[in-house]
């Protein structure tokens, strides 16, 4: 299965990126308010990959060594639960990031995440990540709360869908 796995994953450029990949991280809101420059330096650590329908891309329990940023298509973020099966918690599109988190407290993997359609992805690896938040202290601080804004969105999202479920009597 691992190997089926790995033939869906494909990476499509190993180099560094030129204005193009600076061009696509400005149009993430993850990343806006950056100036050029700072683009340029997350731009650089950036590799390419392009998956195809279905392809497992991490899941629940896996080390959080990287950082994603949809270019194109969608990938869907998911858990199983026991006697229900696949329980969607979202479908994410181009501009959004996901896998921030296993960034950030080193834990494994909380969720799935599955290529809901053919897409392609910025990956930043965790060490890349840490050198260059180390190396520029002022981008790291942009960063940082950048992750800190949409982490705090993300949780107000689920605390309204619980409140939701709460009060139409479909929860608890």
């Amino acid at each position: 299965m691992q190997a089926r796995q790995d033939a869906d994953r494909v990476m499509v450029d190993p180099v560094a990126p030129g204005q193009e990949r600076v061009a696509q991280l400005a149009r993430v809101p993850f990343f806006e308010g950056l100036t050029p420059e700072a683009l340029a330096l997350i731009a650089q650590v950036t590799t390419l990959e392009a998956h195809a329908l279905g392809t497992r891309i991490f899941q629940f329990g896996d080390p959080g060594d990287k950082l994603f940023i949809i270019v194109e298509g969608k990938v869907r973020i998911s858990r199983e639960v026991s006697g229900l099966g696949e329980e969607a918690l979202a479908v994410l599109g181009p501009g959004e990031v996901f896998g921030e988190m296993s960034l950030l407290d080193e834990a494994p993997r909380s969720a799935d995440a599955r290529a809901h359609e053919r897409c392609r992805l910025l990956v930043i690896s965790k060490d890349s990540f840490d050198d260059l938040l180390f190396l520029h202290k002022a981008l790291a601080y942009e960063v940082l709360w950048a992750c800190v804004r949409m982490l705090a969105s993300r949780l107000r999202e689920t605390n309204d869908k619980l409140t939701f479920l709460s009060t139409s009597g479909k929860f608890g």
